[in-house]
């Protein structure tokens, strides 16, 4: 079991993401940074498809009954285990009764604690994701709370134990997204924006048109790939909101409710275009001026409120080679893991 000591503002239990039931009304939700979780549940030797913690604010404290193995991955939280610091991006030996602090974001947003044999809820729809609009998943469909026990699933994946992720194994890190080539974005270095020096610390999103752009001025068309947007407080799980310069439409005529998926950008009559994320609604009425590329939501998740952003255009292939790019990178942290279970085995 692991004791939930102080769960903090927001802290629920997420997997990958509840797929298949779009048509019934039914959101994604699952963790926003879904590249972290992945690299967790890699570093604690569990199935990609294993639930594990998302937390967007501190302080958050767990105790462990056992000893176990747990990943910290995501933004630095400043964590300590058993007292002493630890980092994010690394696989940690937990002995029993030890406690993990996480006490908050230096930066970033958002953290991720995976655990070995992953957080057991019941599955729902094929997937332990919290969805807290909806009010199921998770634990009871909500947000964690101070004195939650959460169970923990079997300690590995099929195929068995790995030498260096066994509960007593060494610590060792991998290296943390942000410092590979795959994440950097090929764009323009001067924009305009709110910055009196002409240069915007913002993140950079690729975005690909969808068929509501031509219905935007050519004034709002320039605007939307020039300008900083900057993440308001009013930004949650369903949807990030964005402030700047109102986007126009050349043809206003309303549109029937239609599909859409998380990262498709929405633009209402304020003309403050919403990102949509992993809890948003499956249809809506908005037109769509934009859609962030798969490889690249992860890191609008991590973005904080208040941060800025920035859309650099991009094509099918480009966006298919960002997930090719991804996916190799994960393949280096198998190998490293590989690499380290044959030194232990010679020892």
């Amino acid at each position: 079991m692991i004791e939930v000591l102080r769960a903090g503002l927001l802290t629920t239990v997420q997997d990958p993401g509840r797929t298949g039931y779009h048509h019934l009304g039914v959101a994604t939700c699952g963790a926003l940074d879904t590249l972290a979780l992945e690299v967790g549940n890699r570093l604690v030797g569990n199935r990609p498809d294993a639930a594990g913690l998302e937390i967007t604010f501190g302080p958050v404290v767990l105790r462990f009954a056992r000893a176990t193995r747990v990943a910290i991955t995501g933004t630095d939280f400043g964590a300590t285990l058993g007292g002493k610091p630890v980092w994010s991006w690394w696989s940690l030996p937990v002995a029993a009764g030890e406690e993990l602090v996480l006490p908050g974001a230096k930066r970033g947003m958002r953290v991720y604690v995976s655990v070995a044999g992953g957080i057991d809820v019941l599955p729902m729809l094929g997937s332990r994701s919290t969805d807290l609009a909806a009010g199921f998943g998770g634990l009871a469909g909500r947000a964690l709370k101070d004195g939650d026990r959460l169970a923990i699933g079997a300690s590995f994946a099929p195929g068995g134990e790995r030498a260096s992720l066994v509960p007593g194994a060494p610590a060792f890190g991998v290296k943390a997204p942000s410092q590979c080539s795959f994440v950097y974005v090929d764009e323009p270095h001067y924009r305009r924006g709110r910055h009196a020096d002409g240069v915007l610390w913002a993140l950079p999103v690729r975005v690909l048109r969808v068929p509501e752009y031509d219905s935007f001025t050519a004034d709002a068309q320039r605007t939307f790939w020039s300008d900083e947007w900057q993440v308001t407080p009013n930004s949650n799980r369903m949807g990030y909101r964005l402030e700047g310069t109102p986007l126009a439409r050349a043809n206003g005529a309303d549109l029937l409710s239609h599909a859409v998926l998380p990262g498709t950008i929405q633009v209402p009559p304020s003309g403050q275009p919403i990102v949509l994320m992993s809890d948003a609604q499956t249809t809506g009425g908005y037109p769509k001026i934009g859609a962030v590329i798969r490889a690249d939501l992860w890191k609008l998740a991590q973005v904080r409120l208040g941060g800025g952003v920035r859309f650099v255009e991009t094509t099918p292939a480009a966006a298919r080679h960002a997930l090719l790019e991804e996916r190799a990178y994960l393949r280096q942290i198998e190998t490293a893991i590989a690499m380290q279970d044959e030194r232990r085995a010679k020892r």
